[in-house]
């Protein structure tokens, strides 16, 4: 790769479903006001710990080769889930601007889980997970079950809601379901604040008036 071209974005997640969440993302450059951009994502072999402690090792040799980085991660799982999520993205993005990166790097740390991202009142979750039509539907399903005290509300435990509510439906749990939900549920619908800081932080390096 020319050192006078770099591509524009390197991500390092934590797993598989990140990965697909975030290729089903960045294809809707239009719906995040940003260009289309060249990208590249990475899952680090030692999952949400790894990127953690280690992400900062990973990317460096990406350092000349890309503009930005992210590294995105769940805070359940990581080994620190007594500390804040905002503690734990200036420890990583400490570590990034040291190891060559400067202020062109960020850190996405998801409380408490990506599944998180995952639950809004879009109609597009009910088809993707299997629940279109079935009685109860979905949002009461989660609230007989103790998931969510309200049918507006997020679960309490995201993955674990996520994984039952496609046994209950009989649908197969796979990557690509992650990636049908990224590309499919409105991007307003998500408030969660990390998912906020990952839109502003696309916006503020890759921005499209187009």
């Amino acid at each position: 790769m020319s050192l006078d071209a770099p591509r524009y974005l390197v991500v390092l997640v934590a797993d598989q479903p990140m990965l697909f969440s975030l290729r089903g993302l960045l294809s809707r450059h239009g719906a995040l006001e940003i260009r289309s951009l060249t990208h590249d994502i990475y899952p680090h072999p030692e999952h949400d710990p790894g990127c953690l402690l280690r992400g900062h090792d990973f990317l460096r040799l990406y350092v000349r080769q890309y503009m930005h980085a992210l590294v995105v991660f769940d805070l359940e799982g990581c080994g620190r889930e007594q500390s804040s999520r905002s503690e734990l993205e200036q420890e990583v993005e400490g570590r990034l601007s040291h190891s060559g990166w400067g202020d062109r790097a960020a850190a996405i740390a998801i409380n408490p889980e990506l599944e998180i991202w995952i639950w809004s009142d879009s109609p597009h979750v009910d088809s993707v997970l299997g629940w279109s039509g079935r009685q109860p539907d979905l949002r009461s399903w989660l609230v007989r079950e103790r998931f969510a005290e309200s049918p507006q509300g997020k679960p309490h435990k995201p993955k674990e809601a996520f994984e039952r509510a496609l046994r209950v439906a009989h649908r197969p749990k796979s990557s690509s379901l992650y990636r049908q939900l990224a590309e499919r549920v409105g991007l307003e619908r998500c408030v969660d604040p990390a998912f906020l800081k990952l839109k502003a932080t696309l916006r503020k390096w890759f921005f499209s008036e187009a």
